[in-house]
């Protein structure tokens, strides 16, 4: 067992498979984290679990939240509808502060763990404009983490990995498909069913879709 550990945010879709196959191959010792935090449909956390096993984590912790209790977001609250074709500006898909928060329990876990690296699987060219995901949120989040943290404050400080933020989709397929992640284990959709299919018409569906077929590559998800 290497003792060079990472802290992987995992929701069970195409972007964070990717990434745990990414630190995989840079010779981590990977911990998964997901979040049972309200969302609509629970298809995404049995995906993350079977990534965890196919990748071979070593530990998968799933973390529950009440996010829904805020509300604000589509994927929190049922009363507000999913988008079914593309909206100017920041969708009502944004769940707030979700990735500050999802961070922020990583970090807690990696600092238990003395892991020093937390990735994140963000992505600021094929992505659906949640302030969130990009360069500047992930950079000044690891600012925060070093000043935050018993491990920081003694100089064993973090670092928060986002090797998607540049790729695009198709980018992001090829990448994992070299490091052999199997898609068909991965759920993407924002409001999939309890079987994991998908609608094929949300935001995260059409970007995923799309970045399949610009690789050439057969997309193996399941519709309903």
């Amino acid at each position: 067992m290497t003792d060079k550990k990472a802290v992987i945010l995992l929701s069970g879709g195409l972007d964070s498979a990717t990434v745990v196959a990414l630190a995989r191959a840079e010779g981590y010792a990977c911990y998964s984290m997901s979040f049972d935090y309200g969302q609509r449909h629970r298809s995404e956390l049995q995906a993350a679990e079977r990534v965890a096993r196919q990748l071979g984590v070593v530990e998968h912790k799933v973390i529950g939240l009440n996010l829904n209790g805020i509300g604000g977001s589509a994927l929190t609250d049922a009363s507000i509808a999913v988008p079914e074709s593309p909206v100017e500006g920041i969708p009502v898909t944004y769940v707030p502060a979700r990735n500050t928060v999802f961070l922020s329990l990583a970090l807690g876990w990696a600092e238990v763990l003395g892991a020093r690296d937390i990735f994140i699987g963000v992505n600021a060219v094929d992505y659906s404009g949640y302030p969130d995901c990009r360069p500047e949120f992930v950079e000044a989040f690891g600012r925060m983490a070093n000043l935050a943290t018993k491990a920081g404050v003694e100089g064993r400080g973090f670092r928060i990995r986002a090797p998607l933020q540049h790729m695009s989709k198709a980018e992001i397929v090829q990448a994992g498909l070299r490091q052999g992640v199997d898609y068909a284990l991965t759920v993407s959709c924002y409001q999939a069913d309890d079987d994991g299919r998908a609608c094929g018409k949300c935001d995260s569906c059409r970007l995923r879709a799309a970045g399949f077929a610009v690789a050439g590559v057969a997309d193996p998800t399941r519709y309903f």
